[in-house]
């Protein structure tokens, strides 16, 4: 049995995924990329790769990781590249997306080889999140002025737009879009690519693929352009699952269990968005608060139901913990790193990677 705690990504799963990808691919004619901001795990881009057209980065690290481990094509992004940088994003990217006009106008001559792009900020997005949302007053995130964007659309030849955020609502994505069309439509029939960004749920249950392909098909054909879409969340989404170990159990008011594991740690999202882990089974008349193992009070993954008291030994299995999770992982209080097992098409299971004392020594210095 191997031992908690560990990531468990399920191939097959990520493969209904993948599965849906390639249809949006083949019906709309949109090419996908991989944002490796969410998801970087490249032990199943094997997979990946075969269902998606590359990768989109938020720094160099990541340029180079789609570049060397994913191939296919690879899209630089960053907020800001700096000077020491620049040279290396560039030599490992075909196209560069910049953030601003300043940042175009710094080092375009320096990109002049590979395709170069500017993000445009709409003004409106999906995000309910101050925290994760680009159109928030004063944002950084892209230019928004159509007069001064027109004056540089010589030095580009594409855009990209992320304004959607958890979206699994195509009649807002399809409103928002229409905005878009509003605002910057004079200037998206003077480029050859636009990318639509990600954060759009189009793998989810029930959404309505087929209007979604027909609509990105529709925005292509009306302004002659290659679309992109960055699925991040929808790329792994349901794929994976955190493995825990119970190892205390107590009574303070609520039935407590303490688990080998711990939000700040390993699912730090959870307590960024003061949201609750998904934990399956989750039924019983049995209730308990799952605490993690960290000094920090809040250290909880929520409450659950059981259909039988918690002992110590017994195994958890926290649902959907692939996307912003082990990008985001990190050594507080020391606790022990999450292993990142794979299981195969065969279903098999096998231990990709572990983490070691020696990783926690050399985090520091």
């Amino acid at each position: 049995m191997i031992q908690t705690p560990y990531y468990l990504i399920d191939k097959q799963k990520l493969l209904k995924n993948m599965e849906k990808m390639q249809y949006v691919r083949e019906r709309s004619g949109a090419r996908t990329l991989l944002a490796l901001k969410c998801f970087a795990t490249w032990s199943v881009f094997d997979l990946m790769s075969q269902y998606m057209d590359g990768t989109t980065s938020s720094s160099l690290n990541e340029v180079k990781l789609g570049k060397i481990k994913f191939g296919g094509e690879t899209h630089a992004y960053s907020v800001a590249y700096s000077d020491a940088e620049i040279d290396e994003v560039i030599a490992h990217a075909d196209k560069i997306i910049f953030n601003s006009i300043g940042q175009l106008n710094r080092f375009a001559d320096k990109a002049n080889g590979i395709a170069r792009g500017l993000r445009l900020n709409p003004g409106v997005s999906s995000s309910t999140f101050d925290l994760a949302d680009p159109a928030r007053p004063f944002s950084r995130l892209g230019e928004w002025n159509a007069d001064e964007i027109e004056a540089v659309l010589d030095k580009i030849s594409g855009f990209m737009i992320h304004n959607n955020c958890e979206n699994s609502d195509f009649a807002l994505f399809d409103q928002m879009l229409s905005q878009i069309e509003e605002k910057f439509g004079g200037l998206l029939s003077r480029v050859k690519w636009v990318s639509l960004g990600g954060g759009i749920h189009f793998t989810g249950e029930g959404y309505p693929l087929d209007a979604f392909c027909d609509r990105l098909k529709a925005f292509a054909d009306k302004y002659g352009v290659q679309v992109y879409l960055e699925p991040g969340e929808a790329s792994i989404t349901q794929s994976t699952t955190l493995e825990v170990t119970v190892l205390d159990t107590l009574y303070n008011g609520k039935k407590l269990a303490i688990v080998d594991s711990s939000i700040e740690a390993h699912l730090l999202d959870l307590l960024i968005y003061r949201e609750t882990a998904k934990l399956a089974p989750n039924e019983g008349d049995e209730s308990y608060m799952i605490c993690g193992k960290s000094c920090l009070a809040g250290d909880i993954f929520g409450e659950f139901k059981f259909d039988r008291e918690l002992k110590v030994g017994d195994r958890l299995s926290f649902q959907d913990t692939a996307g912003y999770t082990m990008v985001k992982k990190n050594w507080f209080n020391g606790v022990q790193m999450p292993s990142i097992v794979v299981k195969e098409l065969n279903g098999t299971e096998r231990v990709v990677r572990e983490f070691p004392f020696e990783d926690f020594v050399s985090s520091l210095s």
